[in-house]
Formats: C-alpha cells, structure tokens, sequence
C-alpha cells in the first residue's frame, strides 16, 4: 500500500475527498491517502506542498498560481471546482461599519499573506475603486482567529467562503455587508514538482478516483442531507451551494493562468508573470 498525504479546507467542497477515503476506492488501487485538514487555507497548504510536509493538495487557484509565480516549485495537475467561490466580506457584529464603502482603508484579517483572504481583499478593493495600498493586513491563521480579530478590534472585516462562515452570521458573531465573488474558477489540485517527477502515475490514479466522485457527487441519494449534517449547514443553504458549484474533471486552462496572473500582477501582489506552461502540467 502507498502512502500518500493530501491536505485540504475543512469545508463542504471536499466531501468528495472523505467518501471516496472512506468507502475505499483508494485503497482499492493500493493507494493509502491520508487527508489533512488545513483550516489555515491555501497559503499554509502551498507552504506545506513546497517542503514536503505534503504530497498532494486541493488549494485556491488564485494562491497556487501566486506561489508558483514567486518561484515555487509547484504543479497544477487538473482543476477541482470550476465556478468561483463567493467570498463574503464579514464585520464584526457590533462593528460601525454599515457597507462595504466603509471599509475603505481599514484593516483586513487574513489567514497568512498569499492566502485567498489576503489576495481577494485587494481584489475586492479593486472592484470598489479603493486605493489598494491603502489597505492593511493582520494576520489570524484560522477562522477562529478572524473571529477574535474582529472582536478584539485588531481588524476591520475578513473575507471567508459564504456558506462556511454563515453560522456566524446567524449567531450574531459576524455582520455580512456583501458577496465577492472569485473571477476565475475557485480549486485546483497541486502537486509538488519533486512529487510530480517521482509518482506521476499514482497522481494519476489519484485524479482518476476522485473524478468519478465529482462526476456523479450532486446526484448522490440525499446528499444535501448528508452535507448538512456533516458541516453542520442548514439544508436549504447546501442546496443553494450545491445550485451554485460545478466540479470539473479537465484541467484548467492556459487562459485562466493569464487571466488570474494578469489580475494579480495589476494589484502588485506578484512582481512577474509566467509562461502558462511552467504552472500547468498534463497527465
């Protein structure tokens, strides 16, 4: 049996990853992949990815694609999800912020630099015509330090999926002014270049596993059910997601490289752009 180790969120868009560990279909082809939760986000996983710590993991496409851009060494082997991801823009509560033009300048809670927070907050600030220099950043890792963050008064607003993050909006912990969604399409799968060399024919078991998973994943008996009882989500919001999120089976595009590349670069969040070529691979 070959060990392998994947990292990804702990959120509703994995749950592919875990029935497919766990009705074995993995282990079927000899493959002992072990998940990961990584509740830092796609800076951590890319960091993870860089030195070993993981072999394989399903990360932000925008994050990835900044990571190799800065000279990583990593590998998008196919696309995960292909719609984008709707972020939306939270305040504390009994924060004095009543729209998003109030956050003009204010500082944002992100889980680490290079993490999907950090990159669509001056994406976000870009679509509002902000100055995006003018933003500030504090780091809290995960989401329970954003919860803190904004409590605690040390940042302004955080950026985190909609549906993962409205629970808190129902409790009254977090206020959400609005939704910002991602340009492009929202999860890829990566790899490390040495983990690519080393076992392209187990990534490709691995993909071709997880691609029968997908394919079929919203026609599921019950799985809206199954959704919600697991991460804990009202079913008519899973229904709503599931009406929102698309999987793919392809790999991404050259073109969404650019485009992604060109955004970032636009905002001074990369110094370089790179041949298309360099981030993708083909299996």
């Amino acid at each position: 049996m070959k060990k392998f180790r994947i990292a990804g969120v702990p959120e509703h868009f994995n749950l592919p990853w875990h029935m497919a560990i766990e009705e074995g279909a993995f282990a079927d082809r000899g493959i002992d992949l072990r998940w990961e939760d990584v509740p830092e986000g796609t800076g951590k996983m890319c960091s993870m990815l860089g030195s070993g710590q993981a072999d394989m993991a399903v990360v932000l496409t925008e994050g990835v694609i900044k990571n190799i851009a800065d000279g990583g060494d990593l590998k998008i082997v196919q696309g995960y999800v292909d719609s984008p991801l709707l972020w939306g823009i939270h305040v504390a509560e009994e924060s004095r912020f009543k729209a998003i033009s109030d956050l003009e300048g204010t500082r944002a809670a992100i889980s680490r630099f290079g993490s999907g927070s950090h990159l669509m907050a001056s994406v976000m600030a870009k679509n509002e015509g902000w100055e995006v220099d003018r933003l500030a950043f504090e780091v809290v890792n995960t989401l329970d330090g954003a919860v803190k963050a904004l409590q605690d008064g040390k940042a302004d607003f955080f950026m985190w999926e909609h549906f993962t993050t409205k629970p808190l909006v129902v409790k009254g912990i977090f206020r959400r002014l609005g939704d910002c969604p991602t340009p492009w399409p929202c999860f890829v799968i990566a790899v490390s270049g040495d983990t690519l060399k080393s076992n392209p024919g187990l990534i490709r078991h691995i993909l071709e596993v997880i691609n029968v998973y997908t394919v079929d994943f919203k026609r599921i008996p019950s799985i809206d059910r199954t959704l919600a009882n697991r991460y804990k989500l009202p079913r008519e919001d899973v229904n709503t997601w599931l009406g929102l999120t698309r999987w793919t089976q392809d790999q991404i595009s050259a073109q969404i490289i650019e485009d992604v590349q060109d955004t970032l670069f636009n905002l001074n969040l990369i110094s370089n752009n790179i041949s298309p070529e360099i981030a993708l691979t083909r299996l």
